[in-house]
């Protein structure tokens, strides 16, 4: 994981039909989300908690970008059925994922495999890691990141 005050790595993903660069955000504030996988019950409560709180995001002059292993078109079908406002920008290589830490070994039952862990960082103006989230609750993780965000000024 990357840890406050580092560089937040650059990318370019395919997101929405574009090219989403993280450079195109500079001098914006970035909620660079990792969750493991479109239409599951935990990355919806998750997705839809913050496409409800975009709009007090944006006050605060943030972004959100979401990032997950699946292709473009599933994520279309997400943002779709749950009329998501934010990019789901495809890591399908998960190259991204694994330089910002959120490529991980993971197990359940008893099968240990590799896939993205749900994993937030809040980048500042500046392409700097402002804010690092490891542990994520779905459900009240928009609410968190908000407050971090009004405490960052």
């Amino acid at each position: 994981m990357l840890s406050v005050g580092d560089k937040a790595p650059q990318f370019t993903l395919n997101g929405d039909g574009n090219k989403v660069k993280l450079s195109d955000f500079k001098g914006k504030k970035v909620v660079l989300y990792f969750y493991p996988k479109d239409l599951t019950p935990g990355c919806t409560i998750e997705a839809c908690a913050f496409r409800d709180d975009v709009g007090a995001l944006k006050k605060l002059g943030a972004v959100v970008l979401g990032v997950s292993a699946d292709t473009e078109k599933t994520h279309q079908k997400f943002t779709a059925k749950h009329e998501l406002n934010f990019p789901l920008l495809a890591d399908v290589n998960h190259e991204v994922s694994d330089k910002y830490g959120a490529w991980q070994e993971k197990s359940m039952y008893g099968r240990k495999y590799w896939g993205i862990a749900r994993i937030t960082y809040i980048i500042d103006e500046n392409g700097k890691i402002a804010k690092a989230y490891e542990k994520v609750k779905p459900a009240t993780h928009s609410e968190e990141v908000i407050a971090a965000i009004k405490s960052l000024g």
